[in-house]
């Protein structure tokens, strides 16, 4: 039992940690999951400037991804619809009214070059085998921005999930170059479906937003939605306000979807209803307003972790300068590389040291020969010398090529290799610059090429007047109380009593001395003479003093009981007075008198007692109430 036992708890650990960190949790560094991850190296890998069949894409990147082409197929249309590492041809879907897109043999992408500029250095990116061992995948991209914050993330793991908000990628570089200045900055969410969002509760990433529909109240008689809130499509804003409709919440003649590149839900409101009166009903009881909570959750260092907005674009801009530092080393190692042969190439062309290998018998012969033909230009060659791998290079120039080497034209192409390198020395030494000048490129693209992504902000800000439920819904529904049959409800004939809303709650108190809470009632029994009262918050109830005069069932003796009803569950039975005994009077009034009747008996010449209930002490709910007399009560009558 105890192996099954470790067996069980070491499986379910491996099998929790991959998909933490292999399915569900994006990466920091580049923002991406696995899957994505494997999408973009295949686009990269048949990248030919051409459009790729989906499904030509989908069956390469298989190679790489363990689970399935329709996996793949869905993350490919998910990411291609981020609009900026995948430039899409065909039906892609719609965001707006969550139309599926077309099969994948029928739709064309390829990789943008956005996607190129922040994460394609096939030099600079680590590699790992396939999970078959037959290719080489990228284990994460070394990403010149904050992708996560860019595109966004939602993916649920197992004991933890992740929920981040999309942001306006221009805002996003804005933020990172004010990074890199030792400014202040602050980025919001930004959506692609636009509407209106209060981040008044955002907490850097990690508390909550509002988010509204965008909505046209020009027409008094009617509501035209014109942006959606994010999450939402067309459709399942249509459903909302029809439930709302059908549930008596808001009073609307018609719905109609006119949705093509723009959303367009008009509303027509019913008669004697009007725009203004309705638009808080609309942000109350549909989609046309929500509440996101959102939890920044992302793999740093192979480490699910909380992180921040703030927390990310900071170490992004680091992780900036040092991905183009590590791309300038590389470049002018690359370059000094270059030089060094191409100086030994004009060397061993223009001494015709390649002569000295004519009458040269065997391999070593020849090597030796060239190295010692070098010898007397050491101090042209530099302090690298002549390595054996440099002796096979010289060795491989083409006889054509010597006979039409281009002295002038080797010494300029030596000469542009030298300004590049001092060039990119002056780089390094003020990376900070460089960077932000690379920043300002990548800003210059989107703004000049829409390929490139969203640029203008999409999403208004706007701190929202938070609206009551309470106050928006009308108190159409007719309470009704029949005190002979006893039964109370919205479905009860008899005299009307008040009006209530269907948020409304009334508690009602039975001549037993019963009371419960429920909800508006389509039609319940509480018996005759009951007594009972509109609730509607629990914070008003709590300030009413309830007083109740009630007659003991074996004595017969009045007794009053003053008290405060704080809380309760609802529709739950809780008595107030002692088993057996007879409810009198029920009252909330702070003052007010009432006379006792006794009931006559030999040698009692009082038969009636005037009290004041404000004379007596508010107790506890579970407190015994006060004796009011000793005798025999009959019957009460309250001023």
């Amino acid at each position: 039992m105890a192996y099954v036992k470790n067996l069980f708890d070491r499986n379910f650990l491996e099998y929790a940690s991959y998909v933490i960190k292999d399915r569900a949790i994006p990466d920091l560094e580049d923002g991406l999951k696995p899957v994505q991850r494997r999408i973009l190296h295949t686009l990269f890998e048949m990248d030919d400037g051409k459009y790729h069949k989906v499904a030509n894409v989908v069956g390469a990147c298989m190679k790489y991804h363990p689970h399935g082409d329709a996996s793949i197929g869905s993350a490919l249309v998910v990411l291609a619809n981020k609009d900026f590492f995948i430039d899409r041809q065909g039906n892609f879907g719609n965001i707006y009214t969550g139309d599926e897109a077309s099969a994948a043999r029928y739709i064309e992408c390829r990789i943008t070059s956005l996607a190129k500029d922040i994460f394609y250095n096939p030099k600079l990116t680590p590699m790992v085998d396939s999970y078959d061992g037959r290719n080489r995948e990228p284990v994460v991209y070394p990403a010149k921005i904050p992708v996560v914050l860019v595109m966004g993330a939602e993916g649920i793991a197992v004991g933890m999930s992740t929920k981040i908000l999309p942001h306006n990628i221009l805002e996003v570089l804005e933020a990172e170059k004010a990074c890199l200045a030792g400014k202040r900055f602050q980025v919001y969410p930004d959506f692609p479906t636009g509407g209106l969002v209060d981040v008044s509760d955002y907490k850097d990433g990690n508390g909550r937003v509002l988010v509204r529909a965008k909505l046209d109240t020009s027409d008094p008689k009617r509501i035209v939605i014109r942006e959606l809130p994010f999450g939402s499509t067309t459709e399942s804003m249509m459903n909302s306000v029809e439930t709302a409709a059908k549930a008596g919440r808001i009073k609307i003649q018609s719905i109609n979807d006119f949705t093509s590149e723009h959303v367009e839900i008009e509303i027509k409101l019913a008669r004697g209803v009007y725009s203004e009166e309705t638009v808080n009903a609309l942000f109350a009881f549909t989609e046309c307003e929500q509440s996101i909570s959102v939890n920044l959750l992302v793999i740093k260092d192979n480490y699910p972790v909380v992180t921040t907005v703030t927390e990310i674009i900071k170490g992004h801009a680091k992780q900036l300068v040092k991905v183009l530092t590590q791309e300038l080393e590389l470049e002018k190692k690359e370059l000094l590389d270059k030089l060094h042969l191409r100086n030994l190439e004009r060397i061993f062309i223009e001494e015709r040291i390649y002569k000295s290998i004519e009458k040269m018998k065997t391999a070593e012969a020849v090597t030796k020969a060239v190295q010692d033909g070098f010898k007397p230009f050491m101090k042209e060659v530099g302090s690298r010398g002549v390595s054996g791998e440099d002796v096979e290079h010289l060795l491989r120039i083409p006889i054509r090529r010597i006979s039409l080497y281009d002295i002038n034209k080797a010494r300029t192409e030596m000469a542009e290799i030298q300004a590049r390198i001092k060039e990119i020395n002056n780089h390094l030494k003020n990376i900070v610059a460089y960077a932000l000048g690379y920043l300002d490129s990548i800003i210059g693209k989107i703004k000049a090429n829409e390929e490139l992504g969203r640029g203008a902000r999409k999403t208004e800000l706007i701190n929202f007047e938070k609206v009551d439920v309470k106050e928006v819904v009308k108190k159409d529904l007719e309470l009704r109380y029949d005190r002979g049959t006893g039964y109370i409800g919205t479905a009860v004939t008899g005299d009307l009593a008040v009006e209530a809303s269907p948020f409304d709650r009334i508690l009602t108190l039975r001549n037993n001395g019963t009371w419960s809470v429920m909800d508006i009632p389509e039609k319940a029994f509480i018996g005759p003479g009951a007594w009972w009262i509109s609730v509607a918050e629990k914070e008003l109830l709590a300030a009413t003093v309830f007083t109740v005069i009630y007659k003991d069932a074996e004595s017969g003796y009045g007794y009053i009981k003053r008290c405060v009803i704080e809380g309760w569950i609802m529709n739950k039975d809780y008595s107030l007075v002692p088993e057996g005994a007879t409810v009198l009077h029920v009252d909330t009034r702070e003052k007010f008198a009432f006379t006792l009747i006794y009931l006559p008996k030999p040698r009692l010449k009082i038969l009636t007692e005037n009290f004041k209930a404000q004379n007596y002490a508010v107790r506890g709910l579970k407190a015994g109430g006060i004796r009011l007399s000793s005798k025999e009560v009959k019957k009460i009558e309250v001023q």
